[in-house]
């Protein structure tokens, strides 16, 4: 295709890509009191074969062909690895380290036990053809699935956060810190298994090794090295382009790096925002890249993964009910074991229950450890449509589950605004910064 042909068709996938994640988002939000992000992740699934593919499939061969899902990659890699940078600016780590003993305890909780629960239900689904590789063994397939299982959606527990109002409470902060951790983990054990899988040791030990040191030079060196550019802002009174355009270069590298020993783009970004200078600096920051990551280049991120889903696969009786049996196995393996180590660690049981809700949530990060299995021939197409449906069923009910266990008793009480007010949460940071 050329670079010409190419421009036509990427403007026009990205005027697609944005009105359907605004229309779907708005329904999601007004119909079905889901927030924006949630009819995101939606719309990127209606874009793909899943319905538009199904329906009209020359349409939908026109406006997303090959040729173009390098570049859609690219911009999608873009927007998440932003938006949790974006995240990382607005990190209280304060509230962290005042909840550092729970967010360690639910973390590991919420690892342990879907592991748990993979090593008594991966040797069933081992069983059924056509689920795993051929070559794939009995390690391999519990190990996969406990990831799976444990994996949280990190960045759409960040919009999550953000949109009920949370960004700045106890609680919030627990989840997300509690999220970083959980990821970080399942995503070393998926390094684990693709170097059991023939990509060699080399792979784990520079995905984990990689990660651990560059954790340790952002955050223990990042803000005495930053701390200049938070000082001449508050200096000035305004972040200035030059010092935008530091920390933007600042945080493709940090992007680049996490990409390249094997972990993800999204946790470079998360932790260079976390060690960024706060006050005037993070604030002006975030304004300017607030709107266009969050307009613009997170749906990307979202249409790309639906492109690569199929839902129909698991049409057949026989599969959707064993895909019933991972749904309701995850849910009570993953939610039930955050709320445990959140009670066994000093939280009431309102706010153990609110993070068992939030942290249940696996959306798209799912979605990208998936995609990497089918490609390695780790899973087979089937398993692959189970566990998709399994993500966008664990994301759908993560909002109203929060909200009945805590997030209705809590805005009552006046301990957080009305869901009208979380609307406008974003302004209000940035009028009081």
């Amino acid at each position: 295709m050329a670079p010409a042909q190419l421009s036509v068709i990427f403007f026009m996938q990205l005027f697609a890509i944005v009105a359907a994640s605004r229309c779907v988002g708005w329904l999601a939000k007004r119909y079905l009191g889901q927030p924006q992000v949630v009819g995101e992740m939606i719309a990127g699934v209606l874009l793909g074969p899943s319905l538009l593919g199904l329906l009209a499939p020359e349409w939908q061969a026109v406006l997303f062909p090959k040729e173009t899902r390098g570049l859609l990659y690219a911009v999608a890699q873009l927007g998440v690895g932003l938006y949790m940078f974006i995240v990382g600016l607005g990190f209280r780590a304060d509230h962290f380290r005042s909840n550092a003993r729970s967010a360690t305890a639910v973390s590991l909780s919420g690892m342990v036990a879907p592991f748990v629960l993979a090593i008594a239900i991966a040797p069933w689904l081992r069983s059924i053809p056509g689920l795993f590789g051929p070559g794939v063994t009995a390690t391999q397939a519990v190990l996969f699935t406990g990831a799976c299982i444990a994996i949280t959606a990190f960045p759409m527990l960040a919009r999550i956060i953000h949109e009920r109002g949370l960004s700045n409470t106890p609680l919030g902060t627990l989840s997300l810190s509690s999220g970083a951790i959980d990821d970080a983990g399942a995503w070393t054990v998926l390094a684990v298994v693709l170097a059991t899988f023939g990509d060699g040791p080399g792979v784990a030990v520079k995905a984990i090794g990689g990660a651990i040191v560059f954790a340790v030079v952002v955050l223990g060196l990042g803000p005495r090295l930053l701390r200049p550019l938070g000082e001449r802002a508050e200096r000035i009174g305004h972040i200035g382009q030059g010092d935008t355009g530091i920390a933007l270069m600042l945080f493709l590298l940090a992007a680049f790096a996490m990409d390249a020993v094997g972990m993800h783009a999204v946790f470079g970004g998360f932790l260079l925002g976390v060690a960024m200078p706060r006050g005037v600096f993070a604030a002006g920051l975030k304004r300017q890249l607030e709107p266009m990551t969050v307009l613009l280049l997170l749906p990307c991120f979202f249409t790309f993964s639906g492109l690569n889903t199929q839902l129909g696969l698991v049409a057949d009786p026989a599969l959707l009910g064993v895909t019933l049996v991972v749904l309701a196995a995850s849910v009570l393996a993953k939610g039930g074991a955050c709320w445990a180590a959140a009670r066994l660690t000093g939280q009431d049981n309102a706010t153990a229950l609110g993070v068992g809700a939030l942290m249940n949530a696996r959306g798209l990060m799912e979605l990208i450890i998936i995609n990497i299995g089918l490609a390695r021939g780790i899973i087979g197409p089937a398993l692959f449509s189970m566990l998709v449906l399994m993500a966008i069923a664990t994301t759908l009910m993560a909002s109203p589950l929060f909200e009945a266990v805590y997030g209705r008793k809590a805005r009552a009480r006046g301990e957080l605004g009305t869901l009208e007010e979380a609307d406008q949460v974003a302004t209000l940071e940035r009028a009081a910064s």
